[in-house]
């Protein structure tokens, strides 16, 4: 007597996936905050590794893969940091590589013994999480909630998978997708790629596919090619990041599509051997199934597939690096169009990891100071001729809207920034950026105002030998005490006295100059209106300085908060012009 089965309840299978589904992208996040909040200063320190080896770069991406747990954030911020000029395309092509190799983590992660350990994991991660006093005890608490809440919404999207592999018309839709025949595999590598597309997370399909593989309802290769179709989906992430990023951006993202499809290309040429391969290389066979219904292999399987692809992709693609690179600019040709200077933001902010976000401001910053410093330069030229030379008020009054734009770029960036879960290092340095960079726009506007002065100056009359001099040697003084606060942040504890002594004696030197010029004017030697834009001028250079004391002053305030050790990673202004006091 034949026992019939009760008919299967799509709707209950429907939201329990979607509520399983749910639960993993919350512990997903839960965990990827956690090891981010607890490994953020070594996320700096190894994205700063990237920029000295480029065979450096594809450990970086493993790296800082394995602490954040998501290909797509690491990609989002190698796409940023290549934005911002922080890194070149021959290194993020390496850091891409590493972190498809780090995502694999996930799959081995997910696929220990699923769900059997997700409730006493979330039981044990109550304490440290709510109670514990230190903040890294906290972190490592969110962590264990965040796996404990992966595992038990696999166990939930698995127990849903499970009626539906006695189900006639479920099993007759998926023999379309489950056959021994590269028809079936180009089929389940297209779904699997479109759902990641619509989810946004190849680790969320990747748990899917675990989960249905699990419970057996499908098959070691319809779970292989699934993986392989999810590799391509995934780079969607780094497309629409790239979008209104700068050219070396958009062949970064087109990097990341082609080694991923180049690679599901070379995997499916041989991909039943692949199969076998993997089966025979992981110990139990892959489709066995116990006395439950369940496959208890096949997850460790489908977990080695998956680094096997992107370690085997990484190895191949790796000695022909340049090549690859010069692929991608052959055809991402550069735009005509020059790129403006300033900060493009990419997407939402709250996608950015918060270390890599504070690496993307600070070249910001670097680019700041540039513009700043040309200024400084231009400057100096029209002071020292003996006319108001229009084409560098020009230039200067290019590079103030300049300063202003990203001024106000990073701002807002810094802004969105921090209504993120920031910790209190985080959080202290975003502010101290923020605060660098309205002095820098700032010192802009006053170099520019000096230059607009000079030419008034110039229209009433010639500007006399000593008094030439003396606004000359103002601003020497002036640039020197701006150039030393911004040449080498990480000696400044060895300075405040120099500086403040500095700073004093330009106050001295302007208070002088001011008085010599009112004892001309007495004199009869200078008309009333050139002692005015004289003055002016003076006051233009003192705020100069106030400003350029107020960004040391900044830093030191942070640094006495916060004990570094790593100032060379952390310092917002590095030096990069060199000026000749002559």
């Amino acid at each position: 007597m034949v026992t019939e089965l009760p008919p299967i309840d799509f709707f209950k299978v429907t939201y329990t996936v979607l509520g399983g589904l749910g639960i993993f992208f919350f512990g997903m996040r839960n965990m990827s905050d956690g090891l981010q909040a607890i490994g953020g200063t070594a996320i700096r320190r190894i994205i700063h590794l990237a920029t000295s080896n480029r065979f450096l770069a594809v450990l970086v991406g493993l790296g800082v893969t394995t602490i954040v747990q998501s290909s797509s954030v690491s990609t989002v911020m190698t796409v940023g940091l290549v934005n911002a000029g922080f890194m070149s395309l021959t290194q993020a092509i390496g850091v891409i590589f590493g972190a498809n190799i780090g995502t694999t983590i996930t799959g081995w992660i997910i696929s220990i013994k699923v769900g059997k350990y997700g409730l006493l994991l979330l039981g044990l991660s109550v304490y440290p999480y709510l109670y514990a006093k230190s903040a890294k005890w906290k972190q490592f608490g969110r962590v264990l909630f965040g796996i404990g809440m992966i595992f038990f919404g696999l166990e939930l999207m698995s127990a849903a998978f499970k009626p539906l592999r006695s189900d006639p018309g479920f099993l007759n839709l998926l023999s379309y997708f489950s056959g021994m025949n590269y028809a079936s595999f180009i089929a389940c590598a297209v779904l699997g790629c479109i759902l990641t597309v619509i989810i946004q997370s190849s680790s969320a399909m990747l748990g899917i596919t675990i989960a249905m593989a699990v419970s057996g309802v499908i098959e070691f290769h319809t779970a292989a090619a699934l993986v392989m179709g999810e590799n391509i989906g995934t780079t969607i992430t780094a497309l629409l990041a790239a979008v209104g990023g700068n050219i070396t951006a958009k062949r970064v993202a087109k990097a990341h599509s082609l080694f991923n499809l180049g690679g599901v290309f070379i995997i499916f040429l041989f991909f039943p051997y692949y199969v076998q391969f993997i089966d025979w290389l992981v110990p139990g066979p892959a489709n066995l199934i116990n006395a439950a219904g369940d496959r208890v292999n096949i997850a460790f399987h489908i977990a080695s597939g998956h680094t096997i692809f992107n370690v085997t992709c990484t190895l191949f693609f790796l000695p022909f690096l340049n090549g690859f690179a010069r692929l991608v600019t052959k055809i991402t040709p550069e735009k005509e169009a020059k790129e403006q200077f300033h900060l493009e933001m990419l997407g939402k902010v709250t996608e950015i990891l918060p270390p890599t976000a504070l690496v993307q401001a600070n070249e910001e910053i670097k680019k700041l100071k540039i513009t700043v410093d040309d200024m400084f330069v231009l400057c100096r030229d029209c002071l020292t001729s003996h006319d108001a030379n229009q084409t560098y008020i020009d230039h200067v009054n290019k590079k103030e809207k300049v300063t202003d734009q990203i001024q106000k770029d990073v701002t807002v960036f810094i802004a969105c920034l921090l209504e993120k879960s920031l910790t209190p290092d985080q959080s202290g340095e975003a502010l101290t950026i923020v605060r660098i960079a309205d002095e820098l726009e700032s010192i802009g506007d006053y170099i520019q105002h000096a230059m607009n002065l000079n030419k008034r100056y110039i229209n009433i009359e010639p500007m006399k030998h000593v008094e030439r001099e003396e606004l000359v040697q103002l601003f020497k003084r002036v640039h020197t005490f701006y150039s030393l606060i911004t040449q080498d942040l990480s000696l400044l504890s060895e300075k405040d006295t120099v500086l403040y002594d500095q700073s004093d004696a330009i106050k001295v030197l302007a208070n002088q100059n001011r008085q010599n010029h009112i004892h001309r004017v007495g004199q009869g030697k200078s008309s009333v209106e050139n002692a005015l834009i004289f003055s002016d001028m003076v006051v233009a250079l003192r705020k100069i300085r106030s400003h350029s004391q107020n960004i040391f002053e900044a830093i030191q305030g942070r640094k006495s908060k916060h004990d570094r050790d790593q100032s060379d990673v952390s310092t917002p202004i590095p030096s990069t012009v060199q000026y000749d006091m002559g």
